[in-house]
């Protein structure tokens, strides 16, 4: 069976593991845990998700909840609505970057926020104890229809650039929505900002034309589509838009990691205070935060411990090196429109993305990924503290090893049954090398 559950929400493969009646009782749970409140909810395309969506209401009916039904909508649209109409939570219907055989549900807080983990745990606990507070049949909630649901979210990120100074560069933008829910409202928030657009995988079907990850070998026609139309960036999202991956004028993938890199640059110049990473994030973004002026702190990976993270110290500005920007003016989510905003109004005083990306502090970093046992990943981490025994160890979030220029992690998956093996250094060849003993490491630790 595979079905991944926890604080930060459910994901599963349907037919394996992601049945109707689990999916009833986890939106019963979260009825519950609303106190029959008013719930958004809202589906990335997948062609599984009109299924979800029908299971979800009707254990959110059962609760007494009404139904605020947002349509297809990225995660960062839910996360607005919920506060734009004072809900008393939020269900995205998403596996985000999974595979297309997967679905799951991502629960936000009365706060437009993702669960914290008071909250996680007791929706965890109401579902575990199947202690659900149903109501009688005079008592049964409703369900309203959204029209034109990211508006409010659209217009809220308006409010924080120079659209005037957008629009008078005319960008020429080349948008993957991959088929996701990107494609309901991204090119018209781009055409808002006087761009000129062209979509690939508009449809919101959920039928992806590439691996759904934003990455750089998933990309690779994002990265030609830029070259033979001359456009000054490409943007792509990952099936739940709340990721951005970019593509500068020439071509070249410069990430997910930059995303969040360019968008503080941006931000920090001219908004000072706080700004949180992962554990998990280049090193680029501390050099950022020390070029503003500004503190820095790193939490464990997870949207959840990021934003518990900014919270806890007042932050201006956060995220995730996997292209997830957090900006609490927005929204306390991930939010690929307000990376797209940013990285444009940066770009209007005439400057090219391939400029300002190479003006920052270059690292290389390196992503892998194997398949283990959640049980053997201590081993793992046993093994790579012994082999490397001159690194600064840091545990609590599988294991971190720094050392003055160059650092590797090992962690288990929060959505998916791997490990995550990542390490960055100042050179391709120093990254790659560590990357691959550290999964070498790892590989014989968990046989």
């Amino acid at each position: 069976m595979q079905r991944i559950l926890s604080i930060s929400g459910l994901r599963g493969v349907i037919g394996d593991g992601l049945d109707l009646q689990f999916l009833t009782e986890y939106a019963m749970a979260f009825g519950t845990l609303a106190d029959g409140g008013s719930v958004i909810l809202s589906r990335d395309g997948r062609s599984t998700g009109e299924m979800v969506r029908h299971a979800v209401v009707a254990g959110l009916l059962a609760t007494g909840c009404k139904v605020l039904d947002a349509g297809i909508a990225t995660t960062p649209t839910c996360g607005v609505l919920v506060r734009h109409h004072n809900a008393a939570g939020g269900l995205q219907i998403t596996a985000s970057h999974n595979p297309i055989q997967w679905n799951g549900l991502k629960p936000f807080s009365h706060a437009g926020a993702v669960l914290n983990a008071t909250q996680g745990e007791e929706l965890l606990r109401i579902l575990n104890g199947k202690s659900f507070k149903l109501v009688g049949w005079e008592k049964l909630g409703t369900v309203e229809v959204l029209d034109n649901a990211a508006a409010p979210h659209i217009d809220r990120v308006l409010s924080l650039v120079d659209v005037a100074a957008i629009r008078s560069r005319r960008f020429k933008v080349v948008l993957d929505c991959n088929h996701g829910s990107g494609g309901v409202a991204t090119p018209q928030f781009l055409a808002a900002l006087g761009c000129e657009v062209t979509v690939l995988g508009g449809t919101p079907d959920g039928r992806f034309e590439h691996v759904p990850e934003p990455i750089a070998e998933n990309l690779t026609g994002l990265c030609d589509a830029v070259k033979q139309l001359g456009a000054d960036v490409g943007f792509a999202q990952d099936p739940d838009a709340d990721r951005l991956a970019i593509v500068d004028e020439t071509g070249r993938y410069i990430g997910e990691e930059l995303t969040l890199a360019l968008c503080a640059d941006f931000v920090l110049a001219t908004r000072k205070g706080p700004f949180v990473v992962n554990g998990s994030t280049s090193r680029v973004t501390a050099d950022v935060a020390a070029k503003h002026g500004c503190p820095f702190f790193r939490s464990h990976v997870g949207e959840a411990n990021v934003v518990t993270k900014m919270n806890e110290v007042g932050a201006v500005f956060g995220g995730e090196g996997n292209g997830g920007v957090i900006d609490p003016q927005v929204g306390f989510v991930r939010d690929s429109f307000a990376s797209m905003a940013y990285v444009l109004n940066g770009l209007a005083p005439s400057a090219t993305l391939s400029r300002w990306a190479d003006s920052l502090p270059q690292y290389t970093i390196v992503k892998d990924k194997l398949e283990c046992p959640r049980e053997r990943v201590g081993a793992a981490c046993a093994a790579l503290r012994s082999e490397f025994g001159d690194a600064t160890a840091q545990d609590g979030d599988g294991l971190r090893l720094d050392w003055p220029d160059r650092w590797v992690q090992v962690r288990a998956s929060n959505t998916e049954p791997i490990i995550r093996v990542i390490a960055e250094a100042p050179t391709s060849d120093t990254a790659h090398a560590l990357c691959a003993r550290a999964v070498a490491i790892v590989q014989q630790a968990v046989r």
